[in-house]
């Protein structure tokens, strides 16, 4: 069983792939996007291809808790996914992933893909502790 995670963009979505199984992440690519509409081709062809079952948006929020104009953006978008391909969609925290790629990659400008990547390790951590709460084990 498998997620996706995306790291969303205006011009640009980062997507990863998640295998809770393993508790693996694999960045996937990047989609490009106009104005925050992602290219649908490149869109459908990554979710029909790895056939995830849930969906996770990272939701940028400022430091201070509060939403921006690109949360509300993040949550359009997951909005979006969800009613095209029928698959739940879960928001994560995505605060400092920018940060996070760029020191992973040494590169300036960030990889999508990584952050994407990032957001899919917090989603799996909190889906795992989570989990392990409700079923009582350590």
């Amino acid at each position: 069983m498998g997620a996706m995670s995306f790291d969303f963009g205006m011009s640009h979505i980062g997507v990863a792939l998640i295998e809770i199984a393993t508790r693996s992440i694999q960045p996937t690519g990047t989609i490009k996007a106009k104005s925050g509409r992602p290219n649908t081709d490149q869109l459908d062809f990554l979710v029909n291809t790895w056939k995830p079952t849930e969906l996770i948006v990272g939701l940028p929020l400022n430091m201070d808790d509060s939403e921006s104009s690109m949360s509300k953006a993040s949550r359009k978008f997951g909005k979006y996914l969800e009613k095209r391909f029928s698959l739940p969609v879960h928001f994560v925290d995505e605060r400092l992933t920018t940060l996070d790629a760029r020191q992973r990659t040494g590169n300036a400008r960030p990889d999508h893909a990584i952050a994407a990547c990032a957001i899919g390790e917090t989603w799996l951590h909190e889906h795992i502790v989570n989990n392990s709460f409700r079923s009582g084990s350590p």
